[in-house]
């Protein structure tokens, strides 16, 4: 059920459509792309990985996701039906478009910019 839950909000399913094409991002970086408050990004991607759908990873004061590896039956599945019905979505696309500028910034410089708005 969790699962069902983490795919019935549109951030949440932009998220792992970005994580699933990129790989792992920080959360400075998923926060920009979402352009939520830091807060709410946090929750989403704790239900995602409560759902078993992203795992993380901390380096330093840093926070990174990135899509399961091994994942379990229904993950592997959601994964690859996300890649088959948003390829030509055009939010998903105006997301990679917008990621690929986000990820020129250094993710420290990334993070000072949005604690200074």
């Amino acid at each position: 059920m969790s699962v069902f839950k983490a795919l019935s909000d549109e951030n949440r399913v932009r998220v792992l459509a970005v994580l699933i094409d990129s790989g792992e991002l920080c959360v400075c970086q998923i926060t920009e792309l979402l352009a939520l408050a830091p807060s709410t990004v946090s929750k989403h991607l704790s239900i995602l990985a409560g759902a078993g759908l992203v795992a993380w990873r901390k380096k330093g004061r840093w926070v990174h996701y990135r899509p399961v590896e091994g994942a379990d039956e229904v993950a592997r599945e959601v994964y690859g039906l996300l890649g088959r019905t948003l390829g030509d979505d055009a939010t998903v696309m105006q997301d990679v478009k917008v990621l690929k500028q986000i990820l020129k910034t250094d993710p420290e410089e990334l993070c000072q910019m949005q604690k200074a708005r």
